[in-house]
């Protein structure tokens, strides 16, 4: 009964939903659909998103294996509340996330007009969608890095620096390959995540066809947007993310067993 309840909750949540956009993307054969993804606009957005999501999941990369380290491996001061803090852009509403960096980055903002006046524009354009990204996605690198160098301990790095290996062969020889499956592991979540994002990126791209339009921003104008044209469209699109993420579902389930197993 339990594996039944367990089925049947799993089937009307995601499979009957999935099943649902693909029925109308296909709806009307392939080459509807195919006039859709060859479009000015639609290619501009998946290129937009390719740049963000891969700008976002770089930088979550690099801080989330600087951070667990320094998380790990030293003691300081105020350690707890720095780890309490990464984990708050996923606490609260992408929304949230979005109007408060148009607060700090907008024109009237602390630091916008200042940085308007410099020549570098910060909402409403690329830089704005990526910082937006980079902290929806903030800590995912992290939490599945930190385990790992947890439970593997500094005694390798111990013997390595008493061997004479300096800090960065240390990280390259030792800690690296340590956490290579989390690492890759949490890079997938992470893009994955970025990839997807649409309440915080909304609030400061402006969504403007060809210009600040996400895949996900696509989709909802699209679907606002009356006739069947822009239907197929917003099927489309989403058919597209579905796909993508999809085949990060299968990464990541392929990186779970290496990573169980090393």
């Amino acid at each position: 009964m339990l594996r039944l309840v367990a089925i049947g909750y799993v089937l009307a949540l995601v499979a009957l939903p999935v099943a649902s956009v693909v029925q109308h993307t296909f709806a009307d054969g392939l080459g509807p659909v195919w006039e859709v993804l060859t479009s000015d606009d639609f290619l501009a957005a998946l290129r937009l998103t390719a740049v963000v999501a891969g700008i976002a999941t770089l930088l979550n990369t690099v801080f989330g294996v600087g951070m667990g380290v320094l998380l790990v491996r030293y003691r300081f001061w105020g350690r707890r509340f720095v780890s309490a803090v990464i984990d708050l852009p996923v606490s609260i509403s992408p929304i949230v996330v979005g109007v408060a960096l148009i607060l700090v980055y907008g024109t009237y903002g602390w630091f916008g007009g200042a940085l308007e006046d410099a020549g570098f524009r910060v909402i409403f354009s690329v830089p704005g969608m990526v910082l937006a990204t980079v902290l929806v996605s903030l800590p995912l690198v992290l939490r599945e890095v930190v385990p790992t160098l947890e439970e593997a301990g500094i005694e390798q790095e111990q013997a390595a620096q008493s061997l004479g290996a300096s800090a960065w062969q240390r990280f390259w020889r030792v800690t690296l390959p340590t956490i290579r499956w989390a690492l890759a592991y949490g890079v997938a979540l992470s893009l994955a995540r970025s990839l997807g994002e649409f309440g915080a990126v909304r609030v400061v791209s402006g969504s403007v066809a060809g210009e600040s339009q996400t895949l996900t921003l696509y989709v909802n104008d699209s679907y606002q947007e009356f006739g069947p044209d822009a239907q197929r469209q917003a099927f489309a699109a989403a058919f597209v993310l579905m796909a993508i993420a999809v085949a990060l579902i299968v990464v990541i389930a392929a990186l779970r067993p290496q990573e169980e197993r090393s």
